[in-house]
């Protein structure tokens, strides 16, 4: 007779063979790692039949189970809100990298906080503000930023940060929508159909936004300090010759593995 815990280690082989069948089916490529996340999600069978339904309906996984990992840390997401991809990764590598101990950081058009976050962990006694216009994304910004103390605020851009602010911003972190309007339709459903237009929406040529952060940060930034915004390998130019028209050195940096692009745009120093 076999023993009991082997029993239900089988059992529970069985039941990820057989969602991993179903997901499959409806199209996961990942269907595996998706059943396991899934399983450990579900507090109960019935639970894990109405996540798996979910799925198979085609609802994000990450909003099935109430968080995505970016960065080796979990961020809880919530519906309509903009879910942290991988590519952004850059994005916060370079943000921590540039982020000195003690600076003010801005995470700009901030969603889930995702960035902001990253930065807060990696880098000691910063002072980190978050700012966005939908509310949904402020009340899980707030959620997220709780552990490390950050301020978010709800508003248009630099309008919802405090006026004592100005001038003292050492880093602007910022992934603003860049999708041109016109390809919104061609989206992958999981962004289209569930995440908020405000989160992907970016203009006739995707950079409106970019071109009012660009002209706007200046008036934010400390001597030296810069903005770092995610970009298309096919907008990167338009977005830093943007920040070149503001007066901001700004350099293109790419991760062909992330399939990532930034622009890191600098203020000039006090002794420049």
């Amino acid at each position: 007779m076999p023993h009991p815990a082997t029993g239900a280690r089988l059992k529970c082989e069985i039941v990820t063979i057989g969602l991993t069948e179903r997901l499959r089916r409806a199209g996961c490529v990942f269907a595996e790692e998706e059943a396991e996340l899934l399983r450990a999600a579900a507090g109960d069978p019935a639970e894990l039949e109405s996540m798996v339904s979910r799925r198979v309906a085609g609802e994000p996984l990450e909003l099935v189970v109430g968080w995505a990992e970016f960065c080796g840390e979990r961020i809880s997401v919530s519906p309509g809100v903009f879910v942290p991809r991988r590519r952004s990764e850059l994005l916060a590598r370079g943000a921590v990298l540039r982020t000195p101990v003690g600076a003010t950081v801005v995470d700009l058009c901030c969603g889930t906080g995702a960035l902001g976050l990253v930065v807060a962990r990696a880098v000691d006694g910063i002072t980190l503000h978050a700012t966005d216009l939908d509310p949904a994304a402020v009340a899980v910004a707030r959620a997220n930023l709780l552990p490390v103390h950050g301020h978010v605020h709800e508003g248009d851009l630099f309008d919802a940060l405090p006026r004592s602010l100005a001038g003292r911003v050492d880093v602007i972190v910022v992934n603003a929508p860049y999708v041109p309007t016109a390809e919104i339709g061609y989206l992958p459903a999981e962004a289209r159909d569930h995440e908020h237009r405000i989160a992907l929406d970016g203009g006739s040529d995707g950079l409106d936004l970019h071109r009012r952060i660009a002209a706007e940060s200046t008036g934010w930034l400390s001597p030296g300090g810069c903005v770092l915004i995610e970009t298309s390998r096919r907008q990167q130019d338009g977005t830093a010759a943007a920040f070149g028209a503001a007066g901001l050195r700004a350099e293109i940096v790419q991760d062909d593995d992330l399939a990532a692009t930034i622009v890191v745009a600098y203020a000039s120093g006090i002794d420049e």
